[in-house]
């Protein structure tokens, strides 16, 4: 293998083991048979190359996410999304904690604008029909930011306490608040809605086990407040 595939190999390899750890250039240096320079040659840096193994199935998801919605209804196509969204997740934790854990502050993820650009891409639709009561980047920056929010505590419960109608109270709750409501009816009563967020915010609440940073839990504790509000 060229040092190249080595090293995304390696990196992919230590990712899995590590389950949302860290995981050092060393490592994978050492693990691919390299030197740092070489890294740094073919990635510009451990980040880049960290970036590079989990966009790659990131991308192919959003990829087939938008070959499965052309022409569909944009709300069924946003659900379907935010479900596959959840369900890549849970299948694949360790990719998804270092897309969503390791942030920096101010600096925008490559990987997290392309899930924002199909969403913009699937409500366009919807905005154009009149069926959205917020912009479609106001609504693309709430469904992102609640499904994210919602797939790392799911990743954060025990398989076998696991509550997956967690997401779809969620979803629901969301899609009520940025839909016109005379065109889409709400499938989830306002006290279940109102538990979701209300499960959603304890979540956040626990400090020792949530890979969110500070910052991240404040604004995702922002966004429930104003749901808790308006549901």
């Amino acid at each position: 293998m060229q040092a190249r595939d080595r090293l995304l190999l390696a990196a992919t390899q230590l990712l899995d083991e590590a389950s949302g750890g860290r995981v050092s250039t060393r490592q994978i240096t050492g693990r691919a048979g390299v030197r740092a320079p070489t890294l740094y040659h073919h990635f510009g840096s451990k980040q880049a190359l960290l970036d590079a193994v989990v966009s790659h199935g990131f991308k192919e998801f959003l990829q087939n996410r938008r070959v499965e919605s052309a022409r569909g209804d944009p709300l069924h196509d946003i659900r379907a999304g935010w479900d596959s969204h959840v369900a890549f997740g849970l299948a694949f934790p360790s990719a998804y904690a270092h897309i969503y854990g390791n942030v920096k502050p101010g600096v925008r993820c490559g990987v997290t604008e392309d899930v924002r650009a199909y969403l913009l891409e699937a409500l366009r639709p919807a905005a154009e029909q009149g069926r959205l009561r917020v912009s479609a980047a106001e609504a693309a920056t709430r469904i992102l930011a609640a499904c994210s929010g919602v797939t790392l505590t799911l990743i954060q419960q025990p398989p076998s306490e696991r509550d997956l109608g967690l997401s779809e109270r969620m979803r629901e709750s969301v899609l009520a608040a940025i839909t016109d409501a005379s065109t889409d009816t709400p499938t989830t009563s306002p006290e279940t809605t109102r538990q979701a967020l209300q499960s959603v915010a304890l979540a956040l609440d626990d400090d020792d086990e949530n890979p969110l940073t500070a910052g991240e839990r404040a604004l995702m504790r922002e966004l429930v407040a104003r749901l808790l509000d308006e549901s």
